[in-house]
């Protein structure tokens, strides 16, 4: 099978890419041939379909220093995507594709280009990762807090409170967008399934009124990556980016009150400036900065810890930090907030406790700190849920099943079009 592999990013930039990748792995593995369609970047791994890529658009860069040029070609590259559009027809008139994988085309390549996908009569499925087709912002957060005031259709919100970047340019383009794809029903006549990761945002794409069918698929991951450690060495371990919606004040506040309690941080983000300087004053002995750590250290600390803290403040889609985690034998100690619930069962294998109260997560740590054999009993039943429910060959039969659904309902539409596939 022929599967166009569409995405803004084309390197490791973040937990889509690093899921997209491993997914380009996984079928390759198993005889596909996977095309990418994406951004030109100039940190792109290579491929020998770059040449296909849409030019390169750098949005926050554009919105911090507006200029007239700039800002036009933002706009086309929004609502109309005319290179993004030109390419697309011209990868699938060269390739062939049986299906279109969609994951993030937001704003760098435009949704409009399914138009296009949908002109040859290929199935389009997409991978949400976000909340991008409910929230201008992408993630229920306005300035620091949850927030769904854009809910049917609202979208004006998002400009009334500059909830994008804190910036009016950025709100208005995000509103604007969210508009456009209203209006000309971009995604519901053009994507064929969804793929949700998690429950919680399925339940909030139904609440939210959309239709289309919606396939629940949970991440996967290599196991053989993710060794559990023998030995506890008394610290635990925080893994993500050092971002208010990711809740590390919250864990800096604990920290006050756990100072018995080392406390490692793995992760860089526009407030690591902020958290140096809480640890300076308030002579936080017991916190670490490590700035970013690769995958294979984040591993070797992450087996070696006691316990995970994850305190987000937002509705979590599927945290992969939680279930390598889990696959590394550790218990995690996550707040009680959207799709988190789903994969951290409160005394099974971590504890709960509320979002943004940091008296709560203190005494939840101290309860794993003063109790070792609970923390690791709590770990091998993670392991044992992450064997059950994140194994790679069980994502693939998933995915497959998708494919194959899609292709027979596409082949049957063709037939009677007079198409053949």
């Amino acid at each position: 099978m022929k599967i166009l592999m569409c995405s803004s990013f084309y390197y490791l930039r973040g937990g889509l890419e690093k899921y997209m990748f491993e997914l380009i792995e996984l079928l390759e593995r198993h005889g596909h041939e996977v095309i990418p369609f994406c951004m030109d970047h100039a940190e792109n791994f290579p491929t020998p379909y770059s040449e296909y890529f849409v030019s390169h658009i750098d949005y926050p860069a554009i919105l911090r220093k507006p200029k007239l040029g700039l800002m036009l070609k933002a706009v086309e590259r929004l609502f109309f995507s005319s290179e993004a559009r030109r390419k697309i027809k011209q990868i699938i008139e060269d390739t062939k594709p049986d299906i279109v994988h969609v994951h993030g085309i937001g704003h760098e390549i435009s949704p409009f280009v399914l138009k296009v996908v949908k002109s040859f009569n290929i199935p389009v499925v997409q991978t949400l990762h976000d909340y991008g087709l409910l929230c201008p912002n992408t993630s229920f957060v306005s300035h620091g807090e949850v927030c769904e005031r854009c809910k049917g259709g609202r979208y004006y919100n998002v400009v009334l409170r500059r909830c994008k970047r804190d910036s009016l340019p950025a709100s208005l383009l995000a509103c604007a967008s969210q508009y456009a794809y209203m209006i000309t029903n971009i995604y519901k006549q053009n994507v064929d399934v969804y793929i949700s990761p998690s429950s919680f945002l399925k339940r909030k794409l139904l609440e939210h009124g959309i239709k289309k069918r919606i396939v629940e698929v949970p991440n996967f991951i290599n196991l053989d990556s993710c060794q559990p450690g023998v030995e506890n060495t008394g610290y635990c371990i925080y893994a993500g980016r050092l971002l208010s919606i990711k809740g590390i004040r919250t864990l800096m506040d604990a920290a006050k009150l756990v100072r018995h309690i080392k406390i490692l941080v793995a992760g860089d983000g526009e407030l690591a400036d902020e958290i140096r300087a809480i640890i300076a004053e308030e002579k936080l002995d017991n916190v670490k900065l490590l700035g970013y750590v690769a995958s294979d250290e984040l591993m070797r600390l992450m087996s070696s810890s006691n316990f995970m803290t994850f305190p987000s403040v937002w509705y979590e889609n599927y945290p992969m930090s939680i279930i390598e985690s889990f696959a590394c034998g550790k218990p995690v100690i996550a707040s009680n907030i959207g799709a988190l619930p789903e994969l951290v069962i409160n005394g099974q294998n971590g504890l709960l406790f509320e979002p943004g109260h940091p008296e709560q997560l203190a005494a939840r740590m101290q309860e794993l700190f003063d109790h070792p054999e609970k923390a690791v009993e709590m770990g091998k039943r993670g392991r044992e849920t992450v064997v059950i429910n994140n194994d790679p060959e069980s994502h693939y039969r998933q995915i497959m099943k998708v494919y194959q659904d899609l292709l027979g309902v596409s082949a049957t539409i063709n037939q009677h079009s007079g198409v053949t596939t």
